[in-house]
C-alpha cells in the first residue's frame, strides 16, 4: 500500500522527464518515459528507491538491476554507468532519489548504538564493494511515504523535514544496507574519506602515494583495501571517475577541451586516447552521439 502511495506522489508531483526537486533539501523525484541506454555517469551517496518500471547501474562490469522489489544504496561517489533501457511512455519509470549526508547517518548510527540496538550482521561476511541493492521493508516504505507527504508545505517542511528524513536513514541502518552503509560512513572509514577527497580534487594531481597517506596506510595495504571497498585499484578508480565526469559534461554541452581541463586533464591527446580506449568512441564523436541521460541517477 505505501509504495502504491508514494507513486501516486511521485506521478502527481512530476510533470516531466528527469529531476524534480522537493521541499526536503536533498530529496529529489524522478521520472522517465524514454528508453536510455547505460551511459558512464558518477553516483553521488545516495538511496535510489524506484516504484515504477526499473534501473540499472553497471560498476566495474558488475551489472545491478533495480525496481520496486530493491532499492540502491550508493554509501560513496562512485563511477558507473547507468541507464533507464525500459522505460516508455507506456510503462514510465517513478522514483526517488535520496541524498546521504555522512554527518546526520553517523549520528543516527552513534544513536542506535548508544540505545543498545545492534545493526543487521554482514551475513556473507565480506566488505562492501561500492554498491548494495536492498530489498525494501516495511520500514522503509513508510519512512519514505511520510518523507514524501511532506508535499510543498513550507511549515510541514521545517517543522518534520529533519526530523523524518532522519527516520529515512533510521529504517536504511535498520536494513540489509545497514552494515554496508555503516561500514562507508564509520568514523574511522579512511577508504571513504579518501574518496570524498578525490571527488572533490579531480582538477588538480591526484598521487596514490598522497592517498595512501592521508589514510594512513602503506601504499600496500591502502591498495588491498581500497580494491575491497570499491572492486577497483586507486589508480583505476581516479581515471573512471575523471573520465566519467568528462563524458557527463560533454554530453551536457561542455567543449571536449573544456571538459578534459575540468577533471585533471593537462594533455588533449592522452585525455582523447585514454576516453577513446574506454568508450570505444573519440570525445568528438561522443560529443556528436549522445544527450545527458534523463535521471541518470
Amino acid at each position: 500500500m505505501s509504495k502504491d502511495q508514494i507513486k501516486r506522489i511521485i506521478a502527481e508531483r512530476t510533470d516531466r522527464d528527469g529531476l524534480t526537486a522537493t521541499s526536503v533539501d536533498g530529496v529529489s523525484l524522478f521520472r522517465a518515459t524514454k528508453a536510455v541506454p547505460c551511459v558512464p555517469a558518477v553516483y553521488e551517496p545516495c538511496v535510489v528507491a524506484i516504484v515504477s518500471g526499473a534501473k540499472e547501474a553497471v560498476l566495474d562490469g558488475k551489472k545491478y538491476i533495480y525496481d520496486n522489489n530493491q532499492y540502491l544504496c550508493c554509501p560513496m561517489s562512485m563511477p558507473v554507468n547507468a541507464g533507464t533501457p525500459t522505460a516508455s511512455p507506456e510503462t514510465p519509470l517513478y522514483g526517488a532519489l535520496i541524498s546521504l549526508n555522512a554527518r546526520v547517518l553517523t549520528e543516527v548510527a552513534m544513536e542506535m548504538e548508544s540505545a543498545g540496538d545492534t545493526l543487521p550482521r554482514n551475513k556473507s561476511g565480506s566488505s562492501a564493494q561500492g554498491i548494495k541493492l536492498s530489498h525494501w521493508d516495511d520500514a522503509f516504505s513508510d519512512a519514505l511515504l511520510r518523507l514524501l507527504q511532506l508535499g510543498q508545505n513550507p511549515t510541514d517542511t521545517a517543522v518534520l523535514g529533519a526530523s523524518r528524513l532522519r527516520e529515512l536513514y533510521y529504517a536504511i541502518l535498520k536494513g540489509e544496507a545497514g552494515v554496508f552503509a555503516r561500514q562507508a560512513f564509520g568514523a574511522g572509514n579512511a577508504i571513504s574519506r579518501s574518496i570524498a577527497h578525490v571527488s572533490s580534487k579531480l582538477d588538480e594531481p591526484i598521487s596514490i602515494d598522497d592517498m595512501a597517506n592521508r589514510a594512513g596506510m602503506s601504499r600496500a595495504v591502502f591498495h588491498r583495501k581500497f580494491k575491497q571497498a570499491t572492486t577497483m585499484s586507486p589508480i583505476q578508480f581516479v581515471k573512471s571517475m575523471r573520465l566519467n565526469n568528462a563524458a557527463m559534461k560533454i554530453a551536457g554541452g561542455m567543449k571536449v577541451n573544456e571538459a578534459a581541463t575540468d577533471v585533471g586533464y593537462i594533455s588533449p591527446s592522452q585525455f582523447s586516447r585514454e576516453f577513446k580506449r574506454l568508450y570505444g568512441q573519440s570525445p568528438r564523436q561522443w560529443s556528436d552521439a549522445h544527450q545527458l541521460p534523463i535521471a541518470v541517477a
